[in-house]
């Protein structure tokens, strides 16, 4: 008497020769682990901050003043005066802010105005250069025509957690590299099936085209978690990459690149679809990936972009992924503090599946 198809067992099949053709593939390995890695050693080793301060003024300062005036007019300063006092507090704390500033006017006369600026032991250097410029301004403000004195900077530092750009840059990097994966692993791969009629001889088999799919998924999201995790293990214990939590922090990390691989597959199964032959398979590929590589707080802060860009860098899918994977590893948030990124990602599965559906082919 034979035996039931073990559609199970023909599923992990498929992964495990899946699994072996990826390893064996340069193409993935480069995307996967050595560029990301290449971008981690070079932003480990160079360290430091960006190019630009970011300063919060308290609520309540007043705004209508010299001092204010004069940091508004500072190409290096960038000015948030609508934020709340809690938000500005936990922003101090793990670097955010550069420094919180509060200008309040002189009852007693002279000076005119009391300058308070609090500055976080999260971020050193930057505290140091905003320290001069506003040091310069007040000696600016306090000689110009001889007047009297118009302000005096009052200082204070709280303690906060220090911020390395490894923890800014590693993210992205991990990020990058999972949307490489998800996008050209999965395009090239099911378009080489369908053209070397691979996927027709499986028509042959009892074996089902969800088994084909599920087997190729596995394989990938294998793949991408030991890339993951190897980034990962390679920033914290070469270059200091904050895990507030540990090993909680890691596996907080590798589920958010699970959901994150499986959504970019969706555009994979897109481009496999769309493609012609394999020479369209880059361009059209690099049309989602690279504004998304781009865009999508990578390297850089998408508040450093000119404001009318930061809506389509917030409308990515990877700025979410990126923005949950650095809440989580340096803020020591858990999945349910990253909702809203993870349900943004989520929905834009569903559309791009629901995309794919209609245009994938098997044949």
């Amino acid at each position: 008497m034979s035996q039931p198809y073990n559609h199970t067992k023909a599923t992990l099949a498929l992964a495990k020769a899946s699994f072996r053709s990826i390893t064996r593939s340069p193409s993935a390995v480069i995307f996967t682990l050595a560029f990301p890695l290449i971008f981690i050693i070079v932003f480990g080793f160079i360290g430091g901050g960006g190019i630009k301060l970011d300063v919060a003024v308290a609520p309540g300062s007043d705004l209508n003043n010299p001092v204010i005036n004069a940091l508004e007019k500072t190409s290096v300063i960038r000015l948030t005066k609508n934020d709340t006092q809690e938000n500005i507090d936990k922003s101090l704390e793990k670097g955010a802010y550069d420094a919180l500033i509060s200008v309040e006017k002189n009852p007693n006369g002279l000076p005119a105005y009391f300058t308070n600026v609090k500055y976080t032991s999260a971020s050193l250097t930057n505290g140091n250069v905003l320290r001069s410029v506003l040091n310069d301004i007040a000696h600016q403000l306090n000689t110009v025509n001889q007047k009297p004195a118009v302000t005096e900077i009052r200082a204070t530092t709280v303690t906060g957690r220090l911020h390395r750009t490894i923890d800014f840059i590693l993210p992205g990097q991990l990020g990058f590299s999972l949307l490489s994966t998800g996008v050209f692993g999965t395009a090239f791969i099911f378009f080489a099936l369908r053209q070397n009629l691979v996927i027709k001889r499986f028509f042959a088999t009892p074996v089902r085209r969800s088994s084909i799919v599920l087997g190729e998924a596995i394989a990938r999201i294998g793949f991408a978690l030991l890339g993951a995790l190897f980034i990962i293990l390679i920033g914290h214990f070469c270059f200091n990459f904050t895990l507030i939590n540990g090993a909680l922090t890691v596996l907080n990390m590798l589920v958010l690149a699970t959901i994150g691989v499986i959504v970019f597959m969706g555009f994979g199964f897109v481009v496999s679809g769309l493609a012609k032959s394999e020479s369209t398979i880059p361009p059209i590929s690099n049309i989602i990936t690279l504004p998304q590589f781009l865009l999508s707080g990578t390297f850089f802060s998408i508040n450093a972009f000119p404001a009318w860009l930061q809506p389509i860098s917030r409308a990515l899918p990877l700025t979410y992924l990126n923005d949950a994977m650095r809440k989580v590893a340096f803020e020591g948030a858990n999945l349910w503090d990253v909702k809203q990124q993870i349900l943004i990602m989520l929905l834009w599965g569903i559309g791009i599946y629901a995309v794919a559906v209609k245009t994938f082919k098997w044949e």
